[in-house]
């Protein structure tokens, strides 16, 4: 497999995790998001809408997160990522909603650029946005890993909910967000990336990782 992505990407530091723990090997193709390479036309060709995480395998090439995800959920299910049982999967998959839906999107790159450009927003005005809409979710998730967690966001092992806890608090370190009223969320996140797999898909642990990236 092939996965075309970009290191400081959360959604391919997800998929990255979930290829780690399923013991997957894949080759990494970068594409630089800050110097628009996402959008040549070879890359448009492979996938249409010019986002990564883009995965090919032998048949067909996957694109959008949780898709490739689910994908690799149903076509490698050991160890799984989803609970035994149908209510148990139903509330993993909220969690990543939570992230995948509510607060990622509105925090991306793309985003943040418009509101720069066409809306005249300064840093602190981004800063402010950013901190608005992770912490509404934050809130969310925290109240949902005291009712479910344990070890990890959802029980005592890993699932598709820590695959997508872990980016988003990466980028919320990254953005200096204030993670103090929000200790569950930082237990799952540290116990998860204490995991050799995890631990290897960290942005800062990719070939293409800024050669000052430990320090950013």
């Amino acid at each position: 497999m092939t996965l075309h992505g970009y290191w400081r990407s959360t959604t391919s530091y997800r998929v990255r995790i979930a290829l780690n723990l399923k013991g997957i090997r894949y080759d990494q193709v970068t594409h630089d998001l800050r110097s628009g390479a996402h959008r040549s036309d070879d890359y448009r060709r492979l996938n249409p809408q010019r986002l990564v995480p883009a995965l090919e395998t032998e048949t067909s090439v996957l694109v959008q997160s949780p898709a490739i995800i689910e994908w690799l959920e149903e076509t490698h299910p050991a160890p799984p990522l989803l609970p035994a049982d149908a209510e148990g999967r139903a509330i993993v998959r909220a969690m990543a909603a939570v992230i995948g839906c509510d607060i990622h999107p509105v925090n991306n790159m793309r985003i943040l650029s418009r509101l720069r450009t066409d809306l005249g927003a300064g840093d602190a005005d981004v800063a402010a946005w950013i901190v608005q809409w992770i912490g509404e979710g934050f809130e969310a998730l925290e109240a949902m890993i005291a009712g479910y967690g344990g070890m990890h966001a959802f029980g005592d092992s890993p699932t598709i909910a820590d695959c997508y806890l872990l980016p988003q608090v990466y980028s919320a370190e990254r953005f200096k967000v204030d993670l103090t009223a929000f200790p569950l969320i930082r237990a799952a996140a540290d116990c998860f990336a204490a995991l050799p797999p995890v631990a290897a898909a960290h942005p800062n642990r990719q070939p293409d990782a800024d050669a000052d990236a430990d320090a950013a």
